[in-house]
């Protein structure tokens, strides 16, 4: 299902028709309500970033949304150490001071920096005592089939009831339907939300050889 279809069949649904800016607003909505409510492969994106000595801020991706897994690469051997995700309290209080430095071995997301105030920043603990290559995978909205010069996306493409489901529920809100027709949407749309969750958080998790088959309870 690309863009142009999607309106259509909303509008048809709804029995409306909405301006572009209307449409486009309910598909985003549906959309961050999707990708916060299931965690898929698609959603995960990875980074090289740079940590400099004596530094111990790290600039986030400018689409981060939250951390998977960081890792410093040590510039001799090559190997990979990952780091363990703190609070920023944990890292004052292990590395009182910022003028140890050593291989960083913790993390925490600290804030905006006073550079980029529009922009998140890790804090590393220890601070870094050489330059080391950091990779990041880490959780991010792809982009939305609205912005989408094909038309189309992995969700789209792969899961379109979802999709479809959760921008009409949120057509029908927003033109303030009858409460038995969104529950009876709520309904559809949270099947196509429990299929598109047993294949993100169950399927895309585990193989047959080391987890076997996955099995869900009989109804």
């Amino acid at each position: 299902m690309n863009y142009s279809q999607l309106v259509t069949a909303v509008q048809d649904y709804v029995e409306n028709v909405f301006s572009t800016t209307d449409i486009n607003t309910i598909i985003r909505q549906a959309e961050q309500r999707i990708y916060n409510s299931v965690q898929l492969p698609n959603l995960r994106r990875n980074v090289i970033g740079y940590a400099t000595p004596q530094n111990k801020y790290l600039l986030c991706p400018s689409d981060f949304l939250s951390p998977y897994s960081m890792a410093v690469i040590d510039p001799t051997s090559g190997e990979y150490l990952y780091l363990l995700n703190k609070d920023v309290n944990f890292i004052r209080e292990a590395y009182p001071s910022p003028t140890y430095y050593a291989k960083p071995k913790h993390y925490a997301i600290f804030g905006p920096d006073y550079d980029y105030p529009r922009e998140l920043t890790f804090i590393l603990g220890p601070t870094p005592d050489l330059n080391y290559q950091v990779e990041l995978h880490y959780y991010f909205y792809p982009e939305s089939i609205v912005d989408a010069s094909s038309g189309n996306t992995w969700l789209s493409e792969n899961f379109d009831s979802a999709l479809l489901y959760g921008s009409i529920r949120e057509a029908y809100i927003f033109l303030k339907g009858e409460p038995d027709v969104i529950a009876a949407v709520d309904k559809m749309y949270g099947e196509a939300m429990e299929l598109l969750k047993q294949l993100g958080d169950a399927k895309d998790r585990q193989d047959a050889y080391r987890s076997g088959q996955v099995r869900y309870p009989v109804k």
